[in-house]
């Protein structure tokens, strides 16, 4: 598999920000799209110069020169654009949050494992070579062990009640669009956590707009995270142990840098600046699992997928956050 040949699964704004970022990359080849609409799908083919448009996600799903899926719909469709690529035999990279509800994404890796193909949420922080350097160093213990995680992602949005941002069909609210990101970020640093509380205010068509939660470990770490879309916070990152910290600046989960504080000594800067848009890592990772013939990616592993949807259904619950069909 010298060139890597990529499907991809919608045609939205993070679709075209993933496909220009495969430009990048020498051994990947978009081939094809698919939506649901062939109008749509040939438009993005135009704009993007990729040979093939289909218009059903089985078409591209069916495509013989496709290696890989990406899939890039609203969440409230993952399930269904996952299930359809596997049953065809395709590997799947797909958007973040894997699904709704932990349930739906068991049944995707269960599928995954069952028809032994590569499926991995496309949680490109964590893919991140920033990221991937502060989780070294977290673990070779320069901060000693981890104590408090905190991070936060807000932004001010006027949005109406049919926006994908506030409609519960789609899988609206704060939370599962801009909260997966604390929440990933502290379970990749701490794991998953022992005691759960959140608050949220909800908006009228009953998704939430500005959650807080903290999490709480055996070990006595706790995890403080915000998220909202009525608020413009400072959306960074810390996370701290006896003997320094580690500073994330703003738009923490796609850094070019980081400030590394020791109790006893002066402050390091990390510079780990990234090519395009920094979607290219974690197609350079999928790609590379699907060379080495893996199921699930050790950055993103099935078992991290599981537990953080488990944990946005928990504070979902808490919030009183509920999807159809719920």
């Amino acid at each position: 598999m010298s060139t890597i040949k990529w499907g991809i699964l919608a045609t939205g704004g993070i679709a075209a920000t993933f496909t220009e970022d495969l430009k990048l990359l020498p051994d990947a080849e978009v081939v094809a799209v698919g939506s649901r609409s062939i109008a749509s799908a040939q438009a993005f083919a135009d704009r993007h110069g990729i040979p093939r448009a289909h218009g059903t996600w089985a078409d591209l799903a069916a495509d013989p020169e496709v290696d890989i899926v990406y899939v890039a719909t609203p969440h409230s469709a993952h399930y269904d654009a996952v299930t359809t690529c596997l049953n065809a035999g395709k590997a799947v990279l797909c958007e973040k949050p894997f699904t709704l509800d932990r349930a739906r994404a068991a049944e995707l890796v269960d599928l995954a494992r069952e028809r032994g193909l590569f499926l991995m949420e496309a949680m490109w922080m964590r893919c991140n070579p920033a990221i991937r350097r502060i989780v070294e160093l977290v673990r070779e213990g320069v901060l000693g062990p981890v104590n408090t995680v905190h991070a936060d992602f807000g932004i001010s949005v006027e949005v109406g009640p049919d926006h994908r941002l506030r409609d519960p069909a789609l899988g609206g609210g704060a939370l599962m669009d801009l909260g997966v990101y604390p929440v990933s970020f502290a379970h990749m640093l701490l794991g998953a956590p022992e005691r759960v509380q959140s608050w949220a205010r909800l908006t009228p068509e009953g998704v939430d707009e500005n959650t807080g939660m903290l999490f709480g470990y055996e070990d006595g770490a706790v995890a403080v995270l915000s998220c909202g879309i009525t608020t413009h916070s400072p959306v960074t990152a810390s996370v701290s142990g006896p003997l320094g910290r580690i500073e994330l600046p703003h738009l923490f989960f796609r850094p070019e840098a980081f400030t590394l504080y020791r109790t006893d000594g002066e402050p390091e800067t990390f510079q780990v600046p990234f090519d395009g848009n920094g979607m290219n890592h974690e197609a350079v990772e999928a790609m590379r699992c699907l060379r080495e013939g893996l199921l699930e990616s050790p950055l993103v592993p099935w078992r991290s997928t599981l537990e953080v949807m488990g944990i946005l259904d928990e504070v979902r619950a808490q919030a009183g956050v509920r999807f159809p069909g719920e």
